[in-house]
């Protein structure tokens, strides 16, 4: 394969999707939340090569979730990445912000992707936020995007639905918006890119991931692409003109004892914080 032409190919989907849908604005202050993996890495590559041409302000950000023999290497190549770029890196971690690591408190809950989930979210708005970024960029591939909108359908929790798309638009003064670059480029896309490049990635899966709903729809979407190619691009042009983005606006306010968005009087992070603390 003539890497080249490969990298033409993929660098100009993700800008055509984000000019497509103006996903990024001149002047604006783009965060990239960087784990470290696949995914993340080339959404802050390609988001690198495109902020002279698009004129805005690049900064990553990276969470320590606290999950041993699994982060670590994930925030090391975070950093070299971020360096190698020349982009600042802000590091956060679970253990700075909540004096807890998600290792110790896996059994208060049904699934360690539950609280990782509520408390990383959390770091990234309230960080994002202070460094006056615009936005939130997510690594969000279509495969991603296929899995957690069956699981919305699985659950029957159509309020998830209003975060299908390649834009999540300000629901609250507080609640940075979030942009999905990746949006329309399968997972296999991103995975050839990294080995093509020879570009440093984290591509060891979560130990908790094989817990999770969303493993289980994983497997099942790669069983049928193994036995018909093309099936998942289809489900995903068939949800892009089936659904309309709902608009998530009403019933939010602020949190009473953290003053993060929350659609209760104590947001998911503080509920969950007095859990683990009982």
């Amino acid at each position: 394969m003539d890497v080249q032409e490969f990298n033409h190919r993929i660098m100009g989907r993700i800008r055509g999707l984000i000019e497509g849908h103006e996903l990024i604005k001149p002047g604006e202050h783009i965060a990239v939340a960087l784990s470290g993996g696949k995914d993340s890495v080339l959404t802050l590559h390609a988001l690198s090569d495109l902020r002279s041409d698009l004129d805005f302000e690049l900064t990553a950000i990276t969470v320590d979730e606290g999950i041993g023999g699994y982060r670590s290497e994930g925030v090391m190549v975070a950093r070299e990445n971020a360096e190698l770029l020349g982009v600042e890196l802000i590091e956060r971690s679970f253990r700075d912000e909540f004096n807890f690591e998600l290792d110790r408190v896996t059994d208060r809950f049904s699934s360690p992707c539950i609280p990782c989930g509520v408390f990383r979210r959390w770091i990234l708005n309230r960080t994002a936020r202070e460094i006056g970024a615009s936005k939130i960029a997510t690594g969000h591939n279509m495969d991603d995007e296929i899995q957690s909108f069956i699981m919305s359908l699985a659950r029957g929790d159509v309020r998830k639905f209003s975060k299908f798309g390649p834009e999540l638009q300000r629901i609250h003064r507080a609640m940075v918006p979030r942009i999905k670059p990746l949006w329309s480029t399968p997972e296999s896309d991103v995975r050839l890119w990294a080995v093509l490049n020879d570009v440093k990635v984290h591509l060891d899966s979560c130990p908790y991931s094989d817990l999770s709903m969303r493993s289980r729809i994983r497997d099942f979407l790669n069983h049928l692409e193994s036995e018909e190619q093309g099936v998942k691009l289809r489900v995903m042009e068939s949800l892009s003109r089936t659904f309309l983005p709902l608009s998530e606006t009403e019933g939010l306010r602020e949190c009473l004892r953290c003053g993060e968005p929350s659609s209760g009087d104590k947001c998911k992070a503080c509920e969950f914080l007095e859990l683990i603390k009982s």
